[in-house]
């Protein structure tokens, strides 16, 4: 490699300011590399280039008012000793393609069922700083470590500031900034995909499914948040596919419109029983139209003692349970709501939604996602056209994250993710 592609490549991945950043010799060829050297750890920042592989041996920082860029095809790996975490207190663009997704992971010879639920590196953590993060067509996996004493994060007072935490794949805490994540995958975390304490935010087109030990959520909403939440897939998780709430008291009032989503099997895997779908509580507003549940552990949950906004708005969702002791549960009573326009019965295989591919027989409890099933809706399912499209988005624009506008999709007229194949 001549001289100046050297440089040129140590300057991207790192500050050279930085004298106790290790240092990594990275081609900047656009074909498929392997990282030489030590590895990755302290400040980073700049571009990963198209099919590097990227081996991170410690906590990494992208710097303040610096950016990192992380090309399609990119692959991370995370040192299941060290546990790595990802902290951004810049910004963080994460840029895959459907062929050639982004992956931060583990060795492939560690992504074993004995690790299943993480716990192999930390996650990403946003410093209220970061101002923007992307995530497009980038898959996450295998992380969601319990923090220590030395922890970076504890130690910067980030996520819970505190010893004993499990990390969310990712967590977002500016009120002013701005976060996408679309077309990418979220799998196999100890605890929650995601803890949301502010900013304006879009989730389009995600998976989130096997995640959750003993606890955790799919997305997770706290105050200071405004997103728009819709054609996701949640499957498995271990309790809500949605948490949403107003805790903490930030300005905006969290308002939360979740439209087109489908959830299956969620809640059933926690060891107590809370919420199982969408759990609602602290004054929360949201706006939840057109999601098909399909043997989740409840129908949409609030905290009574605890209630969402009054102006908050449900309408057409549609409940399927293949056994009596799911349909029971998701009859409307004090702590389950009643939608306009819902799909429910009190009898078990009713309202089947016709998925082109998927054993609605298969175990509650399970949290394994068959990559031949298929959520697509045949012809004559209950759900095909009895949903809305008569609402508005918060970002019916769309959000602009480096100079690039990303839709906030608008809603069909089906109930669930996936319309008819």
């Amino acid at each position: 490699m001549k001289l100046k592609e050297i440089l040129t490549s140590v300057v991207l991945i790192t500050a050279l300011s930085i004298s106790s950043c290790k240092k990594a010799n990275i081609d900047v060829d656009t074909s498929p590399i392997v990282q030489n050297g030590n590895g990755v750890s302290g400040e980073v920042y700049g571009i990963w280039t198209k099919g590097s592989v990227i081996r991170v041996t410690g906590d990494i920082i992208i710097p303040l008012e610096k950016s990192l860029t992380i090309e399609e095809g990119v692959v991370v790996i995370m040192d299941t000793l060290a546990k790595p975490e990802f902290i951004v207190k810049g910004n963080l663009y994460s840029m895959g393609t459907a062929q050639n997704p982004v992956k931060i992971t583990i060795e492939e010879s560690y992504r074993t069922p004995a690790k299943q639920f993480g716990k192999q590196w930390g996650g990403i953590l946003a410093a209220p700083t970061s101002s923007e993060v992307l995530l497009d067509n980038t898959i996450l996996e295998y992380g969601g470590a319990t923090t220590t004493e030395a922890s970076t994060s504890v130690k910067l007072g980030l996520y819970k500031a505190k010893s004993g935490e499990n990390s969310p794949a990712l967590w977002f805490s500016n009120v002013k900034g701005k976060l996408v994540v679309t077309n990418s995958t979220f799998r196999y975390f100890q605890d929650d995909c995601t803890y949301l304490e502010g900013g304006k935010i879009i989730f389009a087109n995600n998976k989130f499914y096997s995640t959750g030990l003993v606890g955790g959520e799919g997305i997770n909403i706290k105050s200071g948040c405004l997103a728009d939440v819709s054609f996701n897939l949640f499957y498995g998780t271990n309790t809500n596919a949605l948490k949403l709430s107003n805790v903490g008291d930030r300005t905006p009032q969290a308002h939360v419109v979740a439209y087109n989503n489908t959830i299956l099997n969620t809640g059933w895997r926690r060891p107590t029983a809370k919420g199982g779908s969408v759990w609602l509580e602290s004054t929360v507003n949201v706006e939840l139209y057109n999601n098909l549940f399909a043997n989740a552990r409840f129908g949409i949950k609030r905290d009574t003692k605890l209630p969402e906004d009054k102006r908050s708005v449900f309408k057409n969702s549609l409940y399927y349970g293949y056994s009596q002791a799911t349909v029971d549960q998701f009859q409307p009573k004090a702590d389950i709501i009643a939608g306009t326009n819902d799909i429910i019965s009190k009898v078990a295989g009713d309202n089947d939604p016709k998925f082109v591919n998927y054993p609605l027989s298969t175990a509650t409890n399970n949290a394994i996602l068959n990559d031949s099933w298929d959520f697509h809706l045949q012809a004559g399912s209950p759900a095909l056209n009895k949903g809305t499209v008569a609402f508005t988005r918060n970002f019916p624009d769309g959000i602009t994250i480096n100079g690039i506008n990303y839709q906030s999709p608008a809603p069909t007229a089906n109930i669930g993710a996936f319309g008819l194949k």
